[in-house]
Parts: structure tokens; sequence; C-alpha cells
């Protein structure tokens, strides 16, 4: 808005300026009446309203404001007045009244200006456009559309900024398909010319297009702000894109790269960009960006981070390092689920004792979703550390489950063969045993004789 005021008090200040040539006309009216200047006297001002004006001006340049309204306003009540010096009269009052913030006064002048049937046409259309900012000033957007449409017709060559404007209220009526083709022509324009295109320009198109859900402008108009204007909230937005477009690579990659120029800062920014490391079957890097963000703090170290942590180390089969964060998720969850992954990482590397502890633990917290794979989990654990009794007793548990059934069965007839076996075994070596022992007796028994 700063910049359509500075423009606006540019344009009233060629309104306004009109006035010195009418001046110049009169003199030269007075000095040399010839015939070849007959023609403009219908646009000359006479003496007596040229050095009133002046007088005006003058107050104007030493901003007594209130000064020159008053003898602008007396030139106004005449009814002697040209169509031109009343055009120039009200040029100035309305420069007066924009001057000292009477924006209701500015718009009513103008608005009587423009009734002037001999309107000079150049005039006509500086006035329609003075209008069209006034009216956007005031927030009377649909008038200011009525405006800027009516100066495009009287304009066959408009800049970009016109066109700028257009869209600005069309946006503001919430005609939001209706922005996409000034905002488009405003960026034909201004390369046609060599002019600079703006950024806020392209950030209207994209709300424009993202409004009709047309994601595929969204799309490409989030990548050439992105070349030209590299910031963190154009690389969300193209990553919006390319989860309502479904591509889900593409998603990955602009994360990336935001991650990657360090413009991932919250948590919820660096937990999003682990989850999507998840998704996309690269969870090495989502266990080593969380396990680096909750030691420097800006991730929190809860059940629920802990939890995508371990899954993360999991996923990459490094049982070792999800340890440490399964057994924190675990301390902090009040369900057994955790314990259970904790154990079978236990199981996976060998560590029996500490894996029947940590499944015990969540038996006992409750909340597993599948108890009969907690308990084929347990045996297996209770198997390694040769508890037989413990092993059959939770395979005989698991059993109960359908699913678990033919396993768990399976397990039962593997230790009831390895008890069998370890008791044949004990009975071998206890005949060997007695054997060697009458083996002995009988060497003692000889030797005495």
């Amino acid at each position: 808005m700063t910049k359509d005021i500075r423009l606006l008090t540019r344009l009233l200040a060629v309104l306004v300026s009109g006035v010195l040539a009418a001046g110049v006309v009169h003199a030269q009216d007075d000095e040399d009446a010839q015939d070849n200047v007959k023609t403009k006297q219908a646009e000359a001002v006479s003496k007596k309203v040229y050095d009133k004006i002046q007088a005006a001006q003058e107050k104007i340049d030493e901003e007594d404001f209130p000064a020159a309204l008053k003898i602008l306003d007396t030139l106004r009540q005449s009814d002697k007045l040209t169509d031109y010096e009343r055009t120039n009269v009200l040029n100035y009052i309305g420069y007066v009244y924009y001057s000292t913030d009477d924006m209701a006064g500015a718009v009513g002048v103008y608005k009587e200006m423009l009734t002037i049937p001999d309107l000079e046409p150049q005039l006509r259309k500086q006035t329609v456009y003075t209008m069209a900012q006034l009216m956007t000033m005031e927030e009377k957007y649909v008038e200011a559309i009525k405006y800027i449409e009516l100066w495009f017709t009287l304009e066959t060559n408009p800049g970009p900024q016109p066109f700028i404007m257009y869209a600005q209220n069309l946006y503001q009526t919430n005609r939001y398909p209706e922005m996409v083709k000034p905002i488009e022509s405003a960026i034909a324009v201004a390369q046609s010319r060599d002019l600079e295109v703006k950024e806020d320009w392209y950030v209207l198109l994209n709300f424009a297009y993202f409004q009709q859900e047309d994601y595929l402008k969204v799309r490409d108009i989030q990548k050439i702000l992105l070349v030209s204007w590299p910031k963190k909230r154009y690389w969300f937005s193209l990553a919006g894109a390319f989860t309502e477009l479904g591509e889900e690579k593409n998603l990955l990659a602009a994360y990336d790269a935001a991650h990657t120029q360090g413009m991932l800062e919250s948590e919820a920014e660096l937990v999003t960009m682990a989850q999507l490391y998840m998704q996309s079957e690269v969870p090495y890097k989502a266990g080593t960006l969380l396990e680096r963000e909750m030691e420097t703090g800006r991730v929190s170290k809860n059940a629920k981070n802990y939890r995508m942590l371990s899954q993360a180390w999991t996923l990459s089969m490094e049982d070792a390092k999800s340890i440490p964060a399964l057994k924190e998720a675990a301390r902090l969850s009040d369900e057994g689920e955790l314990n259970l992954r904790l154990g079978n990482a236990h199981l996976n590397l060998g560590q029996y004792g500490d894996c029947v502890t940590a499944v015990e633990a969540g038996i006992r917290k409750g909340g597993i979703k599948s108890a009969d794979n907690a308990q084929i989990s347990l045996g297996m654990c209770q198997y390694n550390l040769k508890k037989y009794n413990d092993a059959k007793k939770s395979f005989t548990a698991a059993a109960t489950t359908p699913r678990s059934r033919r396993v768990a069965n399976q397990w039962i007839a593997v230790i009831n063969s390895d008890l069998e076996r370890n008791r044949q075994i004990q009975l071998a070596e206890t005949a060997a045993r007695k054997r060697q022992e009458e083996l002995l007796k009988r060497r003692q028994s000889n030797e005495r004789f």
C-alpha cells in the first residue's frame, strides 16, 4: 500500500501541473492576439483565475492548506468558469484534500471532475486511475474495480502495475479465479519491457491458483519463486503441492533440500523430515537425524520420538543402536508394546537374559497388541538360556492363539526332543559311569590278590 500511495502522490502532482501550462497560454494571449493561437484560447485560463490559482499554489507550497482551500473554494463557486478553468481548480482542490488526508473530499472533487463534458481525454484517464487508487485506499474495492475497468478501456498500452492493482481488488472481493488473467498480464508486460517482475506478484498468482486447487500451477509457481527468491516458506509450499499431487519422491526431495540448507528449525519440521525418510525407506537417515536433534534439544526426548528413533534403527538393522532408544521409550510408556520390541532387539543380539527381563516387563504392563507373539519371543529367549520348562510354559500359552499354534507346537517339539536327548545323554553318562566304577572295583580287587 505504501508503494500505491507514493504512486498516487506522483499522479496527483501530474494532474495539478496542467495549470502551469494554462498560465503560459494566458500570457501568450495577452502579448500576442494572433489568429494562429485562437484555437488555444478555448483552453486558456483567464488572468483573474490564473492569478488566484497562483496564489493558492503559493499557499500550498507553504503548506498553508486551509488558506489555499479558501481561495480555491471561492473560485469553485463561480458560475463563470470555463470547463478548462473548472478542471484546473478542481485539480488543485483534490490535491489539497489528499494532502490533508481528507480522502472523502478528494473523492468527491475527482468525481465532479469526471462529470465535465469536455474534460481532456488524457486528464480524464489520469483522473479515473486516481479514483481507482483512492477507492482502493479507502477499502471500497467494488468501486475501485469499476474505475480500474473503466481505465483499461481508456488506456491502450497499460503497464504492469494497474493489472496488479486490479488483481489486488479482485482478491479483496473474493473473486479469486478472475485474479489470474490480470496478474499474468502484468508479468507478461513487465517481461516484454524488461522491467522487474516482483516477488509479491507471483505470491498473489500462487494464491489465486491455490484457491482453485490447481496444484500443477502452484507447483510451477513455487519453483519460480525458489529460483528467484529462495525462502523457507516456498520450499514448504512446494512440498504441499507435491503432497496434493501425490508426488512422494518430489515431496521428499523438497524437504531434503530445505533440510540441507538448514531451513528446518522447529521440532515439527524435523520430525516430519524423519517421517518422510521412513516412508521413503531410508530409515538410517531418519535415525541419524532424530538422534542428532534429540541430543541438541531441538527434538523432544519423549516416548513418541524415542519410538520413532527405535523404529528407524530397527528397520536399518541397527539393533544395537535401537536398544538405548527402546529402553527410554519403554520407560516412558505405560503399555508393554515397547518392552516387547526391546526384548526382540535383545533377542536379535543374543542378549537372552535382557530379552527375558524386557518381555516379562512388557507382559506385566499389558497393552501388547499380540500377546501370543510376546510369548513366542519370551519362549525363544528362555530356550536359549536352557530354561526349558519355562520356555514350554511360554510356548504353551502362545499355542492358545490359532495363528501361533503351529509355531509354538514346533518349539515345544524341539524342547521335548532336546529334553529327551538330554535324558538319553544323562542315561548313557550314568551307565558309562557305572561301568567305569565297576571296572575300577574289579581292578582294585585283583590288585589285592
